[in-house]
Parts: C-alpha cells; structure tokens; sequence
C-alpha cells in the first residue's frame, strides 16, 4: 500500500491540526520529565531514588502496550479507517489519569506512594499509547512524498514543544509564583494540583481535535489486504521480521542513546536552575522558552537540511551541534568563565545556547521520525506488509523507554552528589551543583556523540525512497491487473 496518487496534497491546515495532536503528548511528556520528580521528592517527600524507579519500572507497560497497539491499529478495518477509533476512544481516559497523577490520596507511606506512582503513570502511559502511536502510524499515509514527510513531521514536533513547553511556561510563570508562604514557588503543593487540571483538559482537547482534523484524509487511504488471523507465536516472528530491518536497527540504535540524554536533561534542568543557576521561577519559566523558540526554528531547518543533504547526513551533523552548545553553559561554569549567578546577562546567555542546542536536537529528531516513514516501503517491499504501527510503536517504546531511563538515571544521580527533601537553594553547599554538573556534561556527550555514529547504517536516501515507491505502485497495478482479468466473465 502506497498513498492514493489521486489525493490532493496535504493544505497547510491539514498538517497543522495533524500536528496539534502532539500537544497532549507534550503535556505528558512534560509531567513525566520534569515535574513528576521534583514534585513527589520536594513536595510529597519520597526519596528521589524512589520515585525514578517507579517511574522507570512504569515503561515495562509501554513495552507490551506499545506493540500491541501498533500491530493492533495496522490489522484494523473499519469505515473510519485503521488509526481513529482508537485515538478518538483515548481522549478521556488519558486526560483523567493524568489529573489523578497528581492527587495522591493524603496519608500513604512512602512505599504505598511508589505503588500508586507506578499504577497511575502506567495508566497514563498506556492511554496515551492509544493515541501517539496510530496517529504516528498515519504520517506514511497521509503522503509518500520524501520531503513532504519531514514537512509533516516537523509540524508534530513542534506541536508536541508547544504543548509541552506551554504548560510549563504557564506552571513555573503562573501556577508555581512565589508567594509569602512559599517563596521558592518550585515548592508550592497548589500550583502542581492547577497544573494537573489545567494538562489534563488541554490533553483532551488536543487528542480531540487532531482526529477530527483528519478524518477527512481517510477516504483517499488505500486500505491494504485482510491479513490472515495468526497465533501468538507467527505474529512475534512477524514482528521480529519487520523489525529486522537494517536501517530501522539504526535509527533505534540512534534513539536510545540520545533519548536517555534528552530524559536526563528535562528530569535535571529544573534542579541545574533552582540550585546552580539560582534562579526563580519567573526566570525558569522564560528558560523554557528556549526548547520552543529551537523547535519553531526547527520547522524551517529541519526541511531545509533534508532537501540539502538528506534526512540521514542532516540529522547526524546537527546531533553533534547540538551536544557542543547544551554542554557549553556548565562547561564555562565549571572553568570560571561564565556569568555569575545574579548577572543580569545570566539567563540570556543561558537561553541562547539552549536555544541553539534545541533547534539542533529537534531538527535531528524530526529528520529521524521521517526517516521511520520511509522504511516502511522498503520494508513493504520485503515482507509484503505494511506496517507503519509496529514501527512507529517500536520507535515511540524507545523514546518512552529510553527518557524514563534517563529519568531514572538523574533520580541516581541527584541522591549520589547529596540533594535530600525541602533543601533550600539558599543553604546548598555550591559544590553540591557543581558535582551534578561534572557528572552531566561527559553523560550528555557520550549519549549523543555515541549515538550518532549508528546512523551510518541507515541507508535510504531520496532516490532509494523514490524507487521503492515506484515499485509498489507498479505491483499494486500489477496485482489489480490479474484481478480484473481473473474476475472477467467466460465468453
């Protein structure tokens, strides 16, 4: 199955509400990097060793879940497609779990608390899954085109900052303001509450509206063949056949590394602003700015450097530019050579190099998600099936998975350099800061660099795609040819 040739090209209003849907992946993206931590260690009082756990041992879900729904969505057929039933179906149980994320009930221990953080994050993982991977899955479908995918898929990263980086402009501005009772308004229990309703209703929104924003492109979907009803044991060897693939090994190779670096750094900037930066939160909230700024600048570099050097070469060369500016700031503390905290220049230098470093790393991540596209035809062309929900599930399993483990790896490292419940940034050591810094820097650079050198094993260029294309059409002709010659009456 190829997209329908006779479609109309996606409008711009298209790829905009296709891309709203990844605001309410955003949001929870949001919750789990950066605030789910800090809330329960600084505000709760579970230990922070704790709480990353639960927080990993959650994605052991997402690892069955993930799967079967990509699979799931790729076998289904109804009138409204393969992928909307289910995204339109996880709207409420998505959004609700995530408000029951942050009310725990009063009075639980500190073990009952790890139970209810697992159980609860598992639900909103899960739900959420019902969304994120079938919408992924439509992107091959909606277009065929080389370009036009990482069009569409910059337009999914960029929502998916928006919504991300919205709420948490809006928490750490807004619902987490200094008051008298809280001075470090990071602390206060109330705004984490507002927070949670306030994700949870934009999660709603967003799932809502990207479905039906879509719906219209179903018709021009060519819906691929019935697939014969298998046990458990042929789908796995189904699946370990389609994710044998030699440029997708890369791409997930790719993936893992550096989505532990991105968990790691959501899960520490938070604390590197309250107890190295010291800074409060009005100026936190303008820091996340940055990561919205580099993915609005991202939906222009992102197309441009695919068309200018491929999606594979631009999306290794900007992984290495971003690692050198999102290490600079603490590499420069470190040395003496930087801002002092107070400096009126402190945030804006800060905020430029994170800028920098996450126009790259978005770039690099949507030219990534857009090069999972265009294996599916070359894996067409090998197995005989399409499979765009097994793959995209694979792909967001390693995202999910990889972030929580580098969430959980920033839990370790916050408890090893000393950061215990309720420290006040005005009575930390220094040194304390400055160790988490020296043990950041090398994660970060090893986990990108390192990840980077896989992507000389993917292979598939424009012209590779483009022929792949071509073929399908021409067995799909083929194939509706013999068809029509076998359904003609005798004479």
């Amino acid at each position: 199955m190829v997209s329908d040739t006779s479609a109309p090209r996606l409008g711009l209003a298209t790829k905009l509400l296709y891309g709203f849907g990844s605001v309410g992946y955003g949001v929870k993206d949001v919750a789990f990097r950066t605030f789910l931590l800090l809330y329960y260690n600084q505000i709760v009082g579970v230990r922070a060793d704790l709480v990353s756990f639960a927080i990993l041992v959650a994605l052991c879900v997402d690892a069955i879940s993930d799967p079967i729904v990509g699979q799931w969505s790729d076998t289904l057929r109804t009138r409204w497609g393969r992928r909307h039933p289910f995204m339109f179906l996880s709207a409420i149980p998505a959004s609700a779990s995530l408000l029951l994320l942050f009310f725990p009930p009063d009075g639980m221990s500190q073990s009952q608390t790890f139970w209810y953080i697992l159980v609860v994050g598992c639900c909103v993982r899960t739900f959420i899954t019902f969304f994120e991977i079938p919408s992924s899955a439509l992107a091959p479908e909606l277009t065929s085109d080389y370009d036009e995918r990482t069009s569409i898929a910059s337009y999914r990263y960029f929502f998916a900052y928006l919504g991300g980086v919205g709420i948490a402009f809006l928490t750490l501005l807004i619902f987490l303001a200094p008051t008298a009772e809280y001075p470090v308004g990071q602390l206060n229990p109330a705004g984490y509450e507002t927070f949670a309703i306030v994700g949870a209703a934009i999660m709603f929104a967003a799932i809502l509206i990207s479905s039906l924003g879509t719906i219209h492109r179903i018709k021009y979907f060519r819906m691929p063949e019935a697939r014969e009803k298998l046990g458990a044991w042929k789908t796995l060897v189904q699946m370990k056949s389609t994710f044998s693939h030699r440029g997708f090994l890369a791409i997930i190779a790719f993936g893992t590394l550096k989505y532990t670096s991105v968990g790691m750094t959501s899960a520490l900037i938070i604390y590197f602003g309250t107890y190295l930066w010291g800074l409060n939160s009005a100026q936190l909230a303008v820091l996340t700015i940055d990561s919205l700024t580099g993915a609005f600048l991202a939906l222009f570099v992102a197309p441009w450097a695919s068309r200018r050097i491929g999606k594979r070469n631009a999306a290794l060369a900007l992984a290495v530019v971003a690692v050198v500016f999102g290490s600079l700031p603490y590499v420069l503390r470190l040395a003496g050579l930087f801002f002092e905290n107070g400096d009126p220049m402190l945030v804006p230098a800060i905020f430029a190099f994170s800028a920098i470093f996450q126009m790259c790393g978005v770039s690099s991540a949507i030219l990534t998600h857009a090069m999972v596209g265009d294996v599916v035809e070359e894996s067409q062309l090998a197995t005989g099936r399409r499979s765009e929900g097994l793959f995209y599930a694979a792909n967001t399993l390693m995202q999910k998975s990889t972030s929580g483990l580098g969430v959980f790896a920033a839990g370790m490292l916050v408890s090893l350099v000393g950061i215990t419940p309720g420290m006040a940034p005005a009575t930390i050591d220094p040194a304390i800061p400055r160790m988490l810094a020296i043990a950041y820097v090398p994660a970060l650079i090893v986990l990108y660099i390192g990840g980077a050198g896989f992507l000389f094993a993917y292979r598939i260029d424009r012209t590779s795609h483009e022929a792949s294309v071509a073929e399908l059409e021409r067995r799909e002709g083929a194939a509706s040819r013999n068809a029509d010659e076998i359904a003609e009456p005798v004479q």
